[in-house]
């Protein structure tokens, strides 16, 4: 595959987290990425609910302000970090508790989903040496977009990880080059450079790079395949799905077409592996996953479910537009 150093354009990012609604800032607001380093943050946290989660998001994103409880959940370590988990044959969660990392199992190595951020990287590793992944296994790590809860860990494992190469679009270089700006985390080179429709391609597995514009203009989904007891169905992490990070109305209109494009029946996904446990309800139904036995429906396959869910996203972006 090709990559090159694109040049970083002088437009300004807004900073910004991911997820069901999170952070719409400007002109020296603290990002999240601040926030999570604010004294709140180092609070002890109190288990919360996806439904929980998300309405303070949204609060967050009204007031510009952390709630002292948000704050201290996104920071509390001992919520964070759960053990990993398999989702279905070849795919096992390695992520913390807000943020997703997905390891896609190959005949010839493995491909990661994300780097988290620190302090968590380092539970990364752990979680996937617990499920049996060496470092020297994982090929590419595939990068959704330049927000430091999806990069923020790709200096620590660039050190670490000798034979990985690691993607991401054009566009979420640069905007990882302008977040890492921030001070909160570092982007020492640029690897490959990653476009649409693009394959990577591992053993006889094929992740399609999916770019889909909207919560940045940078963001990536990946479409790869999953396997249930054999049985072959397309996966996605999509990713970003917030309004966070919103400079004119051709981004929203942007999200609103790559919402559209992953319902698409061309694409065919029927399951959701988010970028973001609370943002779907993953968070509770992972006791389901664990205990998934065949025969029995797995609460991860709708597709019924999934395009419920983007409409539902769909609509709220075009309220955005009439407003």
């Amino acid at each position: 595959m090709k990559h090159f150093e694109p040049a970083l354009p002088r437009r300004r990012f807004l900073s910004g987290a991911c997820g069901t609604a999170a952070l719409m800032l400007a002109g020296g607001v603290p990002s999240l990425a601040a926030a999570l380093f604010a004294p709140e943050a180092r609070a002890a946290g109190r288990e919360m609910s996806s439904e929980e989660v998300s309405r303070a998001f949204e609060r967050f994103a009204d007031t510009r302000r952390m709630d002292p409880e948000l704050g201290a959940w996104l920071g509390d370590r001992a919520i964070q970090e759960i053990d990993p988990y398999r989702a279905f044959d070849n795919v096992w969660n390695v992520g913390i508790r807000w943020v997703s990392a997905w390891a896609i199992r190959t005949s010839e190595g493995v491909i990661l989903i994300d780097t988290l951020h620190e302090p968590f990287a380092e539970r990364l590793l752990a979680n996937l040496a617990a499920v049996g992944v060496g470092r020297e296994e994982i090929r590419y790590v595939l990068m959704t977009h330049g927000h430091f809860d999806h990069v923020g860990g790709y200096e620590r494992l660039l050190k670490v990880l000798p034979n990985a190469r690691f993607g991401m679009s054009e566009r979420g270089w640069a905007e990882a080059k302008h977040h890492a700006g921030e001070g909160r985390f570092r982007i020492p080179r640029i690897d490959m450079v990653l476009r649409d429709g693009d394959p990577v391609t591992l053993g006889q597995t094929t992740v399609t790079v999916l770019e889909t514009p909207g919560h940045t203009w940078g963001t990536c989904s990946y479409m790869y395949p999953v396997f249930l007891a054999g049985e072959r169905h397309t996966g996605v992490t999509i990713g970003g799905q917030g309004l966070n990070a919103m400079d004119d109305p051709k981004q929203l209109a942007a999200y609103i077409a790559s919402m559209k494009r992953l319902g698409s029946d061309e694409l065919g996904i029927d399951v959701d592996l988010t970028a973001h446990p609370f943002s779907t309800g993953l968070t509770e139904l992972i006791p389901a996953v664990r205990s998934w036995k065949p025969g029995s429906a797995h609460p991860l396959v709708s597709r019924p479910e999934y395009l419920g869910r983007l409409d539902r996203l769909i609509r709220r972006a075009e309220g955005y537009v009439k407003r």
